[in-house]
């Protein structure tokens, strides 16, 4: 019969990882062994998500600026190119929120851009 050895440090780990499944469904927050492949995974998930989440956003600035665009009668690539021209540098994350809250600043851009 042999002693165990570690067995505070094992506890202490074991506990650690179980907290960290809290709310996870079925066996997943039970057992360390299913517990621990499920951080895993979700570490994975949230690692590939942070890239993803960029992407969809800079998508969806787009959209709105080119809803509010095609509202006043032209398209968001030549509202992009006519801002380039015009040495104009604002971002989409800002041109969407100005084509959200500032309809009246959103309007002059385009202006400037049409004349």
């Amino acid at each position: 019969m042999s002693k165990v050895k570690h067995a505070v440090a094992t506890k202490r780990h074991r506990k650690r990882v179980l907290k960290a499944a809290e709310g996870q469904w079925g066996g997943r927050h039970r057992f360390y062994r299913r517990a621990l492949e499920s951080l895993a995974k979700g570490r994975m998930y949230s690692f590939r998500d942070r890239k993803a989440k960029k992407r969809d956003f800079r998508s969806l600035w787009i959209v709105r600026v080119n809803a509010a665009c095609r509202e006043r009668g032209i398209s968001y690539s030549k509202f992009m190119n006519g801002l380039k021209k015009l040495n104009i540098l604002v971002d989409r994350k800002m041109l969407a929120e100005l084509a959200v809250s500032d309809k009246k600043a959103f309007g002059k851009l385009i202006e400037m851009v049409k004349a």
